[in-house]
């Protein structure tokens, strides 16, 4: 333990009470720490794994400042936490990440601005803010173009696709925003994902990366380390170097990840997640340190662990759709089961995920 560690028996306050928040809380107790979640009313199971938990809205003054009164340290489990809120606790304890990671990892825009401002390969794109925008923007994307919000649009919503020479006018008026970004589309031939932990001394620790396939949106499934046929080592550096200048760039405290397109110009930029990323849960069985025990060493000051992965991993998210996949793999060798405790099985909501060797 590094001087400045927090002690065994501090409070790691969480923001969400999701998946990730579940997972960060099981990581922190292995650790010594105990978790505190802050969640509004509904379906919160992370509170499970807590040893306190605060129930009330984002905008609860009142709430918010006896939360961060009574933690030492303050992590998210998603990136859309209103800044203020995390203004607040700031004035309470330390906060990871920062406004500054928040508000980039919230706004489509200012994230490939930061990427292209890095010397990363991003797509084309354009802000669009109105429909008269559309056409001037579709002109110059030769290979047709997606459309997203430049907030909240997760797992394939908020989004529509269009092809080359569409106007795209009934696209932005279906999504209901006038902050929205048009992308050239991007001829890939796979997703790669990477991570990096960053703590306080500008230490990075970077992750094998995966490679993923999603369906209808939604990630699918995770394999890792990624294979060299699919992400060359020349490519492997690349993206690990990319993520770790993002994260020194914002100054974060925590883990990154970023997607990223496999192309024959290299890399192209898509996005970022200042949190624990679906596609990593595979490390929680496959590498020496999980990516939720490295975001706890990150922000606790404890010194990073390793990384280094224990053989070739896939993961697989069970849907709401797929319950009797995860009834029957509950007896299957080698399969490690992780449930989320969430009350209601809907269609297209993560509901658990599958780890198994490969």
């Amino acid at each position: 333990m590094t001087k400045s560690a927090l002690p065994e028996g501090a409070v790691i306050g969480i923001l969400g009470g999701g998946q990730l928040g579940r997972m960060t809380a099981i990581a922190a107790a292995e650790l010594g720490y105990r978790a505190h979640i802050f969640a509004p009313q509904g379906d919160a199971p992370a509170c499970d794994m807590a040893y306190a938990s605060t129930r009330a809205d984002y905008d609860d003054l009142d709430q918010l400042n006896a939360f961060g009164a009574a933690v030492d340290t303050v992590t998210s489990e998603f990136e859309n936490v209103p800044a203020e809120v995390m203004a607040t606790l700031a004035t309470h304890a330390p906060v990871s990440p920062g406004v500054a990671a928040l508000s980039t990892a919230q706004h489509r825009i200012k994230e490939k601005t930061l990427a292209r401002d890095l010397g990363i390969m991003v797509p084309d794109f354009a802000a669009i803010t109105s429909a008269g925008d559309m056409a001037p923007a579709m002109a110059r994307m030769a290979n047709g173009a997606v459309l997203k919000t430049c907030r909240l649009g997760y797992d394939g919503k908020g989004q529509a696709r269009l092809k080359a020479g569409d106007t795209g006018e009934e696209a932005f008026a279906s999504l209901g925003s006038d902050d929205c970004i048009l992308e050239e589309m991007v001829d890939f031939s796979a997703e790669a994902s990477f991570l990096v932990a960053r703590n306080a001394q500008g230490e990075v620790s970077a992750f094998p990366a995966s490679i993923n396939h999603h369906e209808d949106g939604i990630l699918a499934t995770s394999r890792a380390p990624a294979d060299p046929a699919v992400l060359p080592p020349a490519l492997l550096k690349d993206g690990q170097d990319a993520v770790a200048a993002i994260a020194e760039a914002l100054d974060l405290v925590g883990v990154l990840a970023a997607e990223m397109f496999i192309t024959p110009k290299g890399l192209v930029f898509n996005e970022i997640a200042p949190r624990p990323h679906n596609s990593f849960h595979w490390t929680i069985e496959g590498t020496k340190t999980s990516q939720f025990a490295q975001l706890v060493r990150a922000i606790t000051g404890l010194p990073f662990g390793s990384t280094e992965a224990m053989g070739q991993w896939q993961m697989d998210n069970i849907l709401g759709q797929h319950m009797d996949r995860l009834n029957n793999a509950i007896g299957e060798d080698g399969v490690f089961v992780h449930r989320y405790g969430k009350a209601e099985a809907k269609p297209g909501r993560k509901m658990a995920h599958l780890t198994r060797k490969v």
